[in-house]
């Protein structure tokens, strides 16, 4: 089983023909409310990848369609707190005619998550089992350190990037995955950074920072570089005609961890999850642009 404490949002999606700038008034060409929020993409992703997983987090109770479509797609909601007294988070999002993106985040539900419901859920996880987490809701340290006395395996995508990232064990994580940006902030953080951003020096000082778990440095358009003790991997991109990019990310993660967590090797799982990130771009939304996985089978067959 993959537990995945993560956000949850609703996604208020602008399609706006550039990013608004400061002072202007832009009228939108469309507007779609879509689920959304780190966690929920990647709890999806997991899902729609085979993966059992179980999604830990909290919304709004009158928002229960949240968690009848999770449960749908064959996330286990077990952990899903409803709550009574504030809203769920929420995002506004612009997208423009380049398929770049801009987003406002409410954190609402998110900061809310009762410490109880993550006991519970951490209580009933076996070693062996996966912890999954991005920064987007409550404390990471004290729940690393939980899932650590748990002897569970942990899956770290901290984005959003802050300095206390670097306070955490990120050496005693089995997987961490970060962007660029991400990558140089936390090097910044530890004085580490080297003295170019090039992607081999960020994903060398990565490593030689935490050489224990796998990494993963995504890149974009760049593709993806992997490093782990001895074994380093480098894929591009699939060249897809993209319209939206805002579930990319997550799409990579879970399809990613979906593929290690089913046994397959590194450069396989590498492969799927670029795959299934081809296919998230070339849709509008969320939660429903990342493919299933007879989707991203039929994709690979024809471009693999």
């Amino acid at each position: 089983m993959i537990y995945n404490f993560g956000s949850i949002n609703i996604d208020n999606v602008y399609r706006v023909p550039h990013l608004v700038t400061p002072g202007e008034t832009l009228a939108s060409l469309s507007y779609s409310q879509v689920l959304g929020g780190k966690g929920s993409n990647q709890s999806l992703a997991l899902a729609r990848a085979g993966a059992q997983v179980s999604h830990i987090g909290a919304i709004a109770r009158d928002d229960g369609w949240i968690s009848e479509l999770l449960t749908e797609s064959g996330v286990d909601t077990s952990y899903l707190a409803q709550l009574d007294d504030v809203a769920s988070g929420h995002a506004v999002i612009q997208i423009d005619n380049n398929a770049e993106n801009c987003i406002v985040l409410y954190a609402g539900a998110n900061h809310a998550v009762p410490s109880q419901v993550i006991d519970d859920a951490l209580s009933a996880a076996k070693p062996g089992d996966w912890l999954l987490a991005q920064n987007e809701c409550g404390d990471l340290s004290a729940l690393l350190d939980k899932a650590l006395d748990k002897n569970l395996s942990i899956a770290l995508n901290p984005a959003p990037m802050s300095e206390a990232i670097a306070t955490l064990p990120l050496n005693r994580l089995a997987v961490l995955c970060v962007n660029r940006g991400e990558a140089v902030a936390l090097l910044d953080a530890l004085n580490a950074r080297p003295n170019t951003d090039a992607s081999d020096a960020l994903l060398t000082a990565l490593m030689a920072q935490f050489p224990e778990p796998e990494i993963i440095l995504t890149l974009g358009s760049e593709g993806v570089l992997y490093g782990h003790r001895d074994d380093r991997i480098e894929q591009s991109v699939f060249s897809v005609d993209a319209q939206d990019t805002t579930a990319a990310g997550d799409t990579f993660v879970g399809y990613y961890l979906a593929a290690r967590v089913a046994g397959l090797g590194a450069a396989e799982a590498l492969t799927r999850a670029r795959a299934a990130s081809a296919l998230c771009v070339q849709a509008s939304g969320a939660s429903s642009s990342i493919p299933t996985y007879d989707k991203v089978d039929r994709f690979l067959e024809q471009h693999g």
